[in-house]
């Protein structure tokens, strides 16, 4: 098993678009030949478009595009930038009169971080489509979806530290599994080889970790609303050949990287979601692509945090460990 960079993965490109002074961005991911979707959604408030085709009993069986974004609800606007290249492309679902692109979206909370009025919109959502062209990097931290994302939540934000997006991949002889996240949780992120926190709510001093779920469990009593800021939200791509119903097991299996990594993961707070989509090129054990999902989605959750970078007040992991 041998690492690649997430852009290596065959029929796929990736693009980022970003605002500094507002905090906030998008990822897209596109499949121009179209690709097998599934979902998994995990939190208990997320915010999604074109999740329901996704079902394998649904007509729609490719998809062109993945948009990651921040800006809560607002920036499923970013998906609208996304249609409009796509369609002048003549890349969609043919419908006779013209193709419409299928391009899913999950949206994460970061409004409390940098200008709230600064959202990613349909000139960001194209910005990203048109960086794509030429991006072949792979940038983590502070950029696109994950350049206003921050963690470990519980205690406020004044408590939080920096999030960030992360990108992993791996290919074994011809498979190729990568995932792309942005790290924005209500909990701490674990570092899976040493399992010690990383980053997440800090103590008082803030010189330390509280640790999410020991404050979490002794506050058992106590009804608190931490909506200031939550949702993890990622996508895995492979080259496997998977139907619909095999695309929405691996975002599923997947999920099990968001487990190991983030604790606690799922809650009512956070709005987890999990895309799939395959390019269908290479034969492949389902049980095999989705242990390698969740491997991959666990290592892309620690590098976002690791290569992320202090930003408007919040520390970063690079910094706290100086």
């Amino acid at each position: 098993m041998n690492e690649i960079k997430f852009t290596d993965i065959d029929g796929i490109k990736l693009g980022h678009a970003q605002n500094f002074e507002g905090c906030t961005g998008c990822s897209v991911v596109i499949c121009k030949e179209g690709a097998s979707g599934g979902v998994d959604v995990r939190g208990g408030s997320p915010g999604t478009r074109e999740t329901d085709l996704l079902n394998p009993m649904e007509l729609v069986d490719k998809v062109h595009a993945v948009v990651l974004s921040g800006g809560s609800a607002f920036g499923l606007d970013a998906s609208a930038g996304v249609m409009e290249y796509l369609e002048k492309k003549s890349i969609g679902f043919d419908v006779g009169v013209t193709k419409v692109p299928i391009v899913c979206s999950a949206v994460l909370f970061d409004l409390v971080i940098g200008s709230s009025d600064i959202r990613p919109d349909k000139s960001m959502g194209l910005q990203a489509c048109i960086n794509s062209e030429e991006y072949n990097g792979d940038i983590n931290g502070n950029i696109g979806a994950g350049t206003g994302a921050t963690v470990g939540k519980f205690k406020g934000p004044e408590f939080s530290m920096k999030g960030g997006l992360g990108t992993y991949a791996v290919q074994v002889g011809d498979l190729q599994v990568g995932a792309i996240v942005a790290v924005n949780a209500l909990g701490d992120i674990i570092d899976t080889e040493t399992n010690n926190i990383i980053a997440g709510t800090l103590s008082d001093d803030k010189k330390t970790f509280v640790n999410t779920e020991d404050y979490m469990i002794s506050q058992y009593d106590k009804s608190k609303n931490v909506f200031s800021g939550n949702t993890t939200i990622g996508v895995i791509v492979t080259n496997a050949i998977l139907t619909k119903a095999q695309a929405n097991k691996v975002a599923s299996m997947s999920h099990n990287g968001y487990g190991r990594a983030i604790r606690p993961a799922h809650t009512m707070f956070d709005g987890d979601t999990i895309f799939t989509l395959s390019t269908n090129k290479v034969n492949a054990d389902i049980n095999v692509v989705g242990l390698l999902a969740a491997k991959v989605m666990e290592k892309a959750i620690v590098r976002g945090i690791k290569e992320a970078s202090s930003a408007h007040g919040l520390i970063s992991y690079k910094e706290f460990n100086k």
